[in-house]
Protein backbone atom coordinates (compact mmCIF):
# COMPACT_ATOMS: atom_id res chain seq x y z
CA UNK A 1 0.00 0.00 0.00
CA UNK A 2 1.50 3.34 -1.10
CA UNK A 3 0.68 6.26 1.20
CA UNK A 4 1.79 9.86 0.81
CA UNK A 5 0.40 11.61 3.89
CA UNK A 6 1.26 11.52 7.56
CA UNK A 7 -2.43 11.32 8.48
CA UNK A 8 -3.06 8.17 6.42
CA UNK A 9 0.00 6.45 7.86
CA UNK A 10 -0.99 7.36 11.42
CA UNK A 11 -4.50 6.02 10.89
CA UNK A 12 -3.13 2.65 9.82
CA UNK A 13 -0.62 2.59 12.67
CA UNK A 14 -3.40 3.29 15.17
CA UNK A 15 -5.33 0.25 13.97
CA UNK A 16 -2.21 -1.93 14.13
CA UNK A 17 -1.45 -0.76 17.65
CA UNK A 18 -5.00 -1.62 18.73
CA UNK A 19 -4.45 -5.16 17.47
CA UNK A 20 -1.12 -5.49 19.27
CA UNK A 21 1.04 -5.83 16.16
CA UNK A 22 4.78 -5.24 16.34
CA UNK A 23 5.86 -2.70 13.75
CA UNK A 24 9.15 -2.49 11.87
CA UNK A 25 10.39 0.58 9.99
CA UNK A 26 12.96 0.57 7.19
CA UNK A 27 13.88 4.21 6.43
CA UNK A 28 15.24 4.69 2.89
CA UNK A 29 15.79 7.36 0.27
CA UNK A 30 14.55 5.00 -2.44
CA UNK A 31 16.40 3.60 -5.46
CA UNK A 32 16.09 0.31 -3.62
CA UNK A 33 18.63 -2.47 -4.13
CA UNK A 34 19.53 -5.80 -2.55
CA UNK A 35 20.97 -4.03 0.49
CA UNK A 36 17.60 -2.48 1.23
CA UNK A 37 15.91 -5.82 0.58
CA UNK A 38 18.06 -7.42 3.28
CA UNK A 39 16.70 -4.85 5.75
CA UNK A 40 13.13 -5.51 4.62
CA UNK A 41 13.59 -9.27 4.95
CA UNK A 42 14.97 -8.86 8.48
CA UNK A 43 12.04 -6.64 9.38
CA UNK A 44 9.58 -9.17 7.96
CA UNK A 45 11.21 -11.93 10.02
CA UNK A 46 10.90 -10.08 13.31
CA UNK A 47 7.82 -7.83 13.02
CA UNK A 48 4.12 -8.32 12.27
CA UNK A 49 3.87 -5.22 10.08
CA UNK A 50 6.56 -3.46 8.04
CA UNK A 51 6.69 0.14 6.84
CA UNK A 52 9.29 1.26 4.29
CA UNK A 53 9.73 5.01 3.97
CA UNK A 54 10.93 6.39 0.63
CA UNK A 55 11.97 10.01 1.04
CA UNK A 56 14.93 11.88 -0.42
CA UNK A 57 15.48 14.18 2.53
CA UNK A 58 16.52 17.66 1.39
CA UNK A 59 17.88 18.83 4.74
CA UNK A 60 20.65 16.23 4.88
CA UNK A 61 22.19 17.36 1.58
CA UNK A 62 24.72 20.17 1.39
CA UNK A 63 24.50 22.96 -1.23
CA UNK A 64 27.03 21.27 -3.54
CA UNK A 65 25.73 17.70 -3.08
CA UNK A 66 23.55 15.58 -5.33
CA UNK A 67 20.02 16.20 -4.01
CA UNK A 68 18.56 17.21 -7.39
CA UNK A 69 20.07 14.30 -9.30
CA UNK A 70 19.71 11.67 -6.57
CA UNK A 71 17.97 8.66 -8.20
CA UNK A 72 14.21 8.61 -7.71
CA UNK A 73 12.50 5.35 -8.75
CA UNK A 74 9.30 5.28 -6.72
CA UNK A 75 7.29 3.05 -9.10
CA UNK A 76 10.01 0.39 -9.14
CA UNK A 77 10.55 0.76 -5.38
CA UNK A 78 6.86 0.27 -4.68
CA UNK A 79 6.66 -2.85 -6.87
CA UNK A 80 9.72 -4.27 -5.12
CA UNK A 81 8.21 -3.60 -1.69
CA UNK A 82 4.91 -5.17 -2.75
CA UNK A 83 6.76 -8.29 -3.91
CA UNK A 84 8.43 -8.53 -0.48
CA UNK A 85 5.14 -8.20 1.41
CA UNK A 86 5.74 -4.70 2.78
CA UNK A 87 2.54 -3.39 4.36
CA UNK A 88 3.04 0.35 3.77
CA UNK A 89 5.35 2.31 1.51
CA UNK A 90 5.37 5.83 2.92
CA UNK A 91 6.50 8.28 0.24
CA UNK A 92 5.79 11.82 1.41
CA UNK A 93 6.71 15.06 -0.31
CA UNK A 94 9.05 17.56 1.36
CA UNK A 95 6.04 19.77 2.03
CA UNK A 96 4.23 16.88 3.72
CA UNK A 97 7.21 16.21 5.96
CA UNK A 98 8.20 19.78 6.78
CA UNK A 99 5.15 21.94 6.08
CA UNK A 100 3.94 23.99 3.15
CA UNK A 101 6.07 27.05 2.53
CA UNK A 102 8.50 26.07 5.28
CA UNK A 103 12.07 27.28 4.79
CA UNK A 104 14.26 24.21 5.14
CA UNK A 105 16.80 25.88 7.37
CA UNK A 106 17.59 25.67 11.06
CA UNK A 107 16.86 29.40 11.18
CA UNK A 108 13.15 28.55 11.07
CA UNK A 109 12.82 24.76 11.31
CA UNK A 110 13.40 22.71 14.46
CA UNK A 111 16.39 20.44 13.94
CA UNK A 112 17.70 17.51 15.99
CA UNK A 113 21.42 18.16 16.50
CA UNK A 114 23.52 15.17 17.64
CA UNK A 115 26.62 15.80 19.77
CA UNK A 116 29.55 17.55 18.10
CA UNK A 117 31.91 14.72 19.10
CA UNK A 118 29.95 12.22 16.99
CA UNK A 119 29.53 14.40 13.89
CA UNK A 120 32.86 16.25 13.67
CA UNK A 121 34.64 13.25 12.17
CA UNK A 122 34.40 10.79 9.29
CA UNK A 123 31.53 11.75 6.96
CA UNK A 124 30.38 14.61 9.18
CA UNK A 125 33.68 16.45 8.89
CA UNK A 126 33.13 17.33 5.23
CA UNK A 127 29.31 17.20 5.22
CA UNK A 128 28.42 20.03 7.59
CA UNK A 129 24.88 19.69 8.91
CA UNK A 130 24.36 16.28 7.29
CA UNK A 131 23.70 14.38 10.49
CA UNK A 132 21.45 17.15 11.84
CA UNK A 133 19.29 16.53 8.78
CA UNK A 134 19.47 12.76 9.20
CA UNK A 135 18.49 12.81 12.87
CA UNK A 136 15.69 15.30 12.25
CA UNK A 137 14.03 13.22 9.54
CA UNK A 138 14.60 9.91 11.36
CA UNK A 139 13.02 11.22 14.56
CA UNK A 140 10.07 12.53 12.54
CA UNK A 141 9.65 9.11 10.93
CA UNK A 142 9.85 7.46 14.36
CA UNK A 143 7.11 9.76 15.65
CA UNK A 144 4.89 9.16 12.61
CA UNK A 145 5.29 5.37 12.34
CA UNK A 146 5.90 4.59 16.05
CA UNK A 147 7.80 1.40 15.24
CA UNK A 148 9.00 -1.14 17.76
CA UNK A 149 12.13 -1.73 15.69
CA UNK A 150 13.96 0.25 13.00
CA UNK A 151 16.41 -1.30 10.55
CA UNK A 152 19.57 0.33 9.21
CA UNK A 153 22.50 -0.91 7.14
CA UNK A 154 26.04 -1.22 8.45
CA UNK A 155 27.43 0.62 5.41
CA UNK A 156 26.36 3.87 7.09
CA UNK A 157 28.05 2.86 10.34
CA UNK A 158 28.55 6.39 11.68
CA UNK A 159 24.87 7.08 11.06
CA UNK A 160 23.81 4.00 13.04
CA UNK A 161 25.97 4.99 16.03
CA UNK A 162 24.53 8.52 15.97
CA UNK A 163 20.92 7.31 15.69
CA UNK A 164 21.47 4.90 18.60
CA UNK A 165 22.88 7.82 20.60
CA UNK A 166 19.83 9.95 19.76
CA UNK A 167 17.41 7.16 20.70
CA UNK A 168 19.18 6.57 24.01
CA UNK A 169 19.57 10.25 24.94
CA UNK A 170 15.99 11.20 24.03
CA UNK A 171 14.38 8.07 25.53
CA UNK A 172 12.86 6.98 22.23
CA UNK A 173 11.33 3.50 22.84
CA UNK A 174 12.62 1.88 19.64
CA UNK A 175 15.14 -0.91 19.11
CA UNK A 176 17.73 -0.07 16.45
CA UNK A 177 18.73 -3.11 14.37
CA UNK A 178 21.92 -2.93 12.30
CA UNK A 179 22.14 -5.31 9.35
CA UNK A 180 25.33 -6.38 7.52
CA UNK A 181 26.63 -4.76 4.34
CA UNK A 182 25.44 -6.43 1.14
CA UNK A 183 27.96 -6.52 -1.68
CA UNK A 184 28.07 -7.21 -5.37
CA UNK A 185 29.91 -10.41 -6.35
CA UNK A 186 32.94 -8.22 -7.03
CA UNK A 187 33.01 -7.03 -3.42
CA UNK A 188 31.68 -3.53 -4.09
CA UNK A 189 29.29 -2.42 -1.34
CA UNK A 190 25.81 -1.84 -2.73
CA UNK A 191 24.78 1.80 -2.87
CA UNK A 192 22.19 3.84 -4.73
CA UNK A 193 25.09 6.04 -5.85
CA UNK A 194 26.72 3.13 -7.70
CA UNK A 195 24.32 4.02 -10.52
CA UNK A 196 26.46 7.07 -11.21
CA UNK A 197 29.53 4.93 -11.98
CA UNK A 198 30.59 3.67 -15.40
CA UNK A 199 31.71 0.04 -15.78
CA UNK A 200 35.32 1.18 -15.46
CA UNK A 201 34.37 3.30 -12.47
CA UNK A 202 32.90 0.28 -10.72
CA UNK A 203 36.18 -1.56 -11.23
CA UNK A 204 38.10 1.40 -9.83
CA UNK A 205 35.68 1.57 -6.88
CA UNK A 206 36.73 -1.92 -5.77
CA UNK A 207 39.74 -0.23 -4.18
CA UNK A 208 37.61 0.49 -1.08
CA UNK A 209 36.90 -3.14 -0.27
CA UNK A 210 40.41 -4.19 -1.32
CA UNK A 211 41.95 -1.73 1.12
CA UNK A 212 39.67 -2.84 3.94
CA UNK A 213 40.27 -6.54 3.34
CA UNK A 214 44.02 -6.02 3.17
CA UNK A 215 43.97 -4.04 6.44
CA UNK A 216 42.09 -6.88 8.10
CA UNK A 217 44.53 -9.45 6.71
CA UNK A 218 47.45 -7.47 8.14
CA UNK A 219 45.65 -7.14 11.48
CA UNK A 220 45.05 -10.89 11.62
CA UNK A 221 48.79 -11.33 11.07
CA UNK A 222 49.41 -9.33 14.23
CA UNK A 223 49.88 -5.76 12.99
CA UNK A 224 48.03 -3.39 15.36
CA UNK A 225 49.90 -0.13 14.74
CA UNK A 226 47.40 2.10 12.96
CA UNK A 227 50.00 4.12 11.05
CA UNK A 228 51.39 0.89 9.65
CA UNK A 229 47.93 -0.38 8.75
CA UNK A 230 47.09 2.87 6.99
CA UNK A 231 50.35 2.68 5.08
CA UNK A 232 49.23 -0.61 3.52
CA UNK A 233 46.32 1.20 1.85
CA UNK A 234 48.31 3.63 -0.25
CA UNK A 235 49.67 0.99 -2.63
CA UNK A 236 46.10 0.40 -3.87
CA UNK A 237 45.41 4.05 -4.75
CA UNK A 238 45.90 5.59 -8.19
CA UNK A 239 45.11 8.96 -9.74
CA UNK A 240 41.56 7.64 -10.23
CA UNK A 241 41.00 7.65 -6.46
CA UNK A 242 40.43 10.72 -4.32
CA UNK A 243 40.75 9.37 -0.76
CA UNK A 244 38.79 11.44 1.75
CA UNK A 245 39.54 9.42 4.86
CA UNK A 246 40.66 6.05 6.20
CA UNK A 247 39.98 5.92 9.93
CA UNK A 248 40.11 3.42 12.79
CA UNK A 249 37.53 4.01 15.54
CA UNK A 250 35.66 2.14 18.25
CA UNK A 251 32.64 0.46 16.68
CA UNK A 252 30.27 1.64 19.45
CA UNK A 253 31.56 5.06 20.48
CA UNK A 254 33.50 6.35 17.44
CA UNK A 255 36.47 7.08 19.72
CA UNK A 256 39.73 7.15 17.75
CA UNK A 257 41.81 4.04 18.26
CA UNK A 258 45.42 4.25 19.40
CA UNK A 259 45.99 0.62 18.41
CA UNK A 260 43.74 -1.68 16.41
CA UNK A 261 41.84 -4.36 18.31
CA UNK A 262 38.73 -6.51 17.91
CA UNK A 263 36.42 -3.60 18.80
CA UNK A 264 37.79 -1.52 15.91
CA UNK A 265 35.83 -0.58 12.82
CA UNK A 266 37.81 0.65 9.83
CA UNK A 267 35.95 3.21 7.70
CA UNK A 268 36.86 4.59 4.31
CA UNK A 269 35.48 7.31 2.04
CA UNK A 270 36.79 7.82 -1.48
CA UNK A 271 35.62 9.58 -4.64
CA UNK A 272 35.70 7.67 -7.91
CA UNK A 273 34.58 9.48 -11.09
CA UNK A 274 33.46 12.25 -8.75
CA UNK A 275 31.11 9.88 -6.90
CA UNK A 276 31.55 9.77 -3.13
CA UNK A 277 31.59 6.17 -1.90
CA UNK A 278 31.90 4.78 1.63
CA UNK A 279 32.61 1.35 3.07
CA UNK A 280 33.70 -0.17 6.38
CA UNK A 281 34.75 -3.40 8.02
CA UNK A 282 34.93 -4.72 11.61
CA UNK A 283 38.35 -6.09 12.49
CA UNK A 284 36.96 -8.45 15.14
CA UNK A 285 34.60 -10.34 12.86
CA UNK A 286 35.66 -13.65 11.29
Amino acid sequence: MLLNTVENVKNNILEWKKQGYTIGLVPTMGALHAGHLSLIKKAKETCDKVVVSVFVNPIQFGPSEDYDKYPRTLDADTKLCDSEGVDIVFAPSAEEMYGKGQRLSNDTLTYVCPPFFYVNKLCGKTRTGHFDGVCTVVLKLFNIVQPDKAFFGQKDAQQVVIIRKMVNDLNVPIEIIQCPIVREDSGLALSSRNKYLSDDGKKDALVLSKILNNVKLCYKKGITDISSLKETAYAFLTDKHDLEYLEFVDKNTLDDKIKADDSTIVLIACRVEGVRLIDNLYLGEC
